[in-house]
């Protein structure tokens, strides 16, 4: 990457979902689930991504949100908060609260439903990044937001300073081997999408946002520490193992699948917000019986 740009993290990344106890923020839970990232290696945490229902979060409530998780990791790995929105003035004012409330970078995905062209994405981007010191990290995930980044922007988004990283979650290896190919000297390239992340990392990735490691943090780190230690067996043998979870997580629109089997490890509540909801019998069924297989419940 570019000299005078800092990475935010090289690894597993866990975006953490929101747990939620009769229609609030359980933050019992969610402190323990910090916690058991972090003691399990994870090496970085998103609070208000997609997988944390950020979509259904109150301004209050994010702040809240925010502070409660700063004050939980206490500086033990980076906090990276997703503060996007398809209302780039929101974006702003949420990406300047988690500057305030001490984040340690911000998650930006591309604005949904009223979607834009690449020049209104372009200066959507260049308008949050003018509101924060902070490190970007751009989110292009086109199967929610239905639309994508184009290469061309995304060299015009690394030439801006404090735009360092792209969350890269599109339906195939092929967009981020061209994004890595063409823009990897000036931007870290994390997967959104667990079932690329050994692809990635082979590609020259510095790793992902897991949605997984939710549920097995350790693996998911040490499935890229040992890819960066040339210990590739190790990391495939590792990847293979983990496969049919990693897919398993999208049976059911994310974050359904995943807070499913947390809470089939008794580490939170079966609770969502709608218009999200519990899982369908047959797809609990064969989640469940992959988690036996692998022993995680």
């Amino acid at each position: 990457m570019s000299k005078n740009k800092t990475s935010v993290f090289c690894g597993a990344a866990t975006a953490i979902i929101t747990p939620f106890s009769c229609g609030e923020i359980d933050y019992g839970a969610l402190g323990h689930l910090i916690d058991l990232q972090i003691s399990n290696g994870i090496d970085a945490l998103v609070l208000s991504g997609t997988t944390g229902e950020a979509s259904t979060l109150s301004e209050k409530e994010f702040r809240n949100l925010i502070s409660f998780s700063k004050e939980r990791i206490n500086n033990r790995v980076p906090l990276i908060v997703g503060s996007g929105s398809n209302d780039t003035s929101k974006a702003q004012r949420l990406t300047k609260a988690a500057t305030d409330l001490g984040a340690d970078a911000c998650l930006v995905v591309t604005p949904y439903y009223n979607k834009a062209t690449q020049k209104g994405l372009l200066e959507s981007y260049k308008a949050i990044a003018s509101s924060t010191h902070l490190p970007i990290i751009v989110y292009n995930v086109p199967t929610r937001t239905s639309m994508n980044i184009s290469l061309k922007c995304y060299k015009e988004l690394s030439k801006i300073d404090n735009i360092v990283a792209v969350k890269e979650a599109g339906p195939d290896i092929t967009s981020c081997a061209e994004l890595i190919f063409e823009c990897g000297d000036s931007l870290d390239i994390y997967t959104g999408s667990d079932d690329q992340l050994l692809p990635c990392l082979a590609l020259g990735g510095k790793g992902t946002i897991s949605v997984v490691s939710n549920i097995i943090p350790r693996e998911i780190h040490d499935i890229c520490q040992n890819y960066f230690e040339g210990n590739i067996e190790i990391s495939k043998n590792l990847f293979k193992k983990y496969y049919k979870l990693m897919r398993a997580m999208f049976y059911e629109v994310n974050p359904i699948p995943v807070k499913t089997a947390l809470a089939a490890k008794g580490l939170c509540r079966e609770e969502f917000r709608l218009p999200l909801c519990t899982i369908s019998d047959e797809n609990r069924e064969v989640l469940y019986k992959i988690m036996k297989e692998l022993d995680l419940i």
